[in-house]
């Protein structure tokens, strides 16, 4: 019979995750009282962690109409959760420890609980140091990771068959190659690279369409999007998705400089300004700096984003044909993106104040998506209203949060969870096209 596990939760764990106390299964959960108390600090904050922690605190009431949390709540899990007041007294073991710090008086309770409980107490922290911390201390200590898979099970979008050569022939001939029959499992709109079992020049690319389970041929714009053509096989798929008027949600993986970003954009002005399927292109992405952070900015609201919207106003720009030279000295919108912006057919702003919006009708792309959390991604998709397509982009190996990374991220989330519906897709870039040298910088320093 597996021994019976207490898990104690660090304040992170909550602010990451409010419902974190409901994912251990049939064990028990203590909250430390000094996490209590951290979170009532982020009660009146307006970002996530505000919201979350103000999500936590209104479960713990509901909890207490259950019971003594002293004693203990039994959970629909099966197991129980307690608010312990923890300990103010030395650990003779850990003489050294300052229990003035919340992270010490969770740890010295973790500790206390070790010597004094049959079960087996594990100590939840999303904070990399302080499960260091805790180990040097012995107490044992996990990550909270409630989506568990590993970076190299990530969906990546395609797959490879082998065939014989006389139905890579039909596919080019009858635009169609059904797979009943086959010994493979596709995904709704999968990219299968099709290899011919006896000549390994003779292939072709595909996408599985779920209503007609047959492999059909990858749409190629033969005017490109706005000037852009597709230069390697992961950029054809990528046009693809984004062109498809059935398929809502498209998620972009890629290492810097595959492109994501630019075919996003590029598909984005076809459908809005070319075709006018669209009302309006959204851009947004999380006001997240890369290493030290400047600070306020001074200006108005316009002048302060400017700095994280450049990436976007580069790419818009490059698609008018305007070179930085060519462009006003200060940083911002060029000419193009300005235009754009004025007729109401452009929104370029960040995602903080998304909360609480309908969205129908747009293009929504949003960038760098591998720093918002499952929750926050949520929240972003079920923004969409009627007739809007949402684009995802990001790097899961390049991520600024300090509790997120490759495999919990939300992108990496939405691409697991959206992997076998028909009105999502996914495509990860692994060639990078910008340059050769942002290519050998990718490849040669990690």
């Amino acid at each position: 019979m597996e021994k019976k596990k207490v898990f104690i939760i660090d304040t992170n764990v909550i602010l990451f995750d409010p419902h974190a106390i409901f994912k251990f299964a049939e064990h028990d959960v203590v909250l430390p009282l000094v996490v209590v108390e951290e979170v009532d600090n982020f009660k009146r904050d307006m970002s996530e962690n505000g919201r979350n922690a103000r999500t936590f605190s209104r479960l713990i009431d509901e909890l207490r109409s259950k019971g003594a949390l002293s004693k203990g709540i039994p959970l629909k899990s099966g197991g129980k959760m307690f608010i312990d007041i923890g300990t103010t007294e030395k650990i003779p073991e850990l003489p050294h420890l300052d229990l003035g710090k919340p992270d010490n008086q969770m740890l010295a309770l973790a500790k206390k609980m070790s010597k004094s409980s049959k079960d087996e107490i594990i100590f939840i922290s999303k904070d990399i140091n302080l499960r260091i911390k805790a180990d040097a201390c012995g107490v044992k200590a996990e990550d909270y990771e409630p989506s568990k898979f590993e970076v190299e099970d990530i969906y990546t979008g395609t797959a490879s068959i082998s065939v014989k050569g006389v139905l890579i022939d039909d596919f080019y001939a009858k635009r169609k190659l059904p797979v009943e029959g086959m010994d493979h499992n596709f995904h709704p709109n999968q990219f299968i690279f099709i290899r011919d079992d006896s000549n390994p020049n003779h292939t072709a690319i595909g996408r599985f369409d779920v209503g007609q389970n047959s492999i059909i041929p990858v749409f190629k714009p033969s005017e490109g999007l706005w000037g852009v053509y597709p230069r390697n096989a992961e950029q054809a798929f990528a046009i693809d998705l984004l062109l498809n008027d059935e398929i809502k949600l498209v998620s972009l993986v890629g290492k810097a400089g595959t492109g994501k970003t630019l075919l996003a954009i590029a598909a984005g002005l076809s459908k809005t300004v070319d075709e006018g399927l669209y009302s309006r292109l959204l851009v947004s992405r999380p006001v997240m700096p890369m290493g030290h952070d400047i600070g306020y900015l001074p200006g108005t609201i316009e002048e302060k984003l400017n700095p994280y919207m450049q990436p976007i106003f580069d790419n818009i720009d490059f698609l008018f044909g305007v070179s930085s030279v060519a462009k006003t000295n200060r940083r911002g919108a060029g000419k193009g993106t300005q235009e754009l912006i004025n007729q109401g057919l452009l929104n370029v702003e960040p995602l903080t104040y998304i909360r609480g919006r309908s969205i129908p009708n747009q293009f929504m792309i949003v960038d760098e998506a591998q720093n918002l959390t499952p929750h926050e991604l949520k929240t972003i998709i079920t923004r969409a209203g009627e007739g809007t397509k949402i684009v995802l982009t990001g790097d899961t190996m390049q991520i600024d949060h300090p509790y997120l990374d490759s495999m919990n991220n939300g992108l990496a989330n939405v691409v697991e969870c959206f992997k076998n519906e028909g009105i999502a897709g996914h495509v990860t870039m692994v060639k990078g096209e910008r340059s050769k040298l942002s290519e050998l910088a990718t490849q040669l320093m990690q």
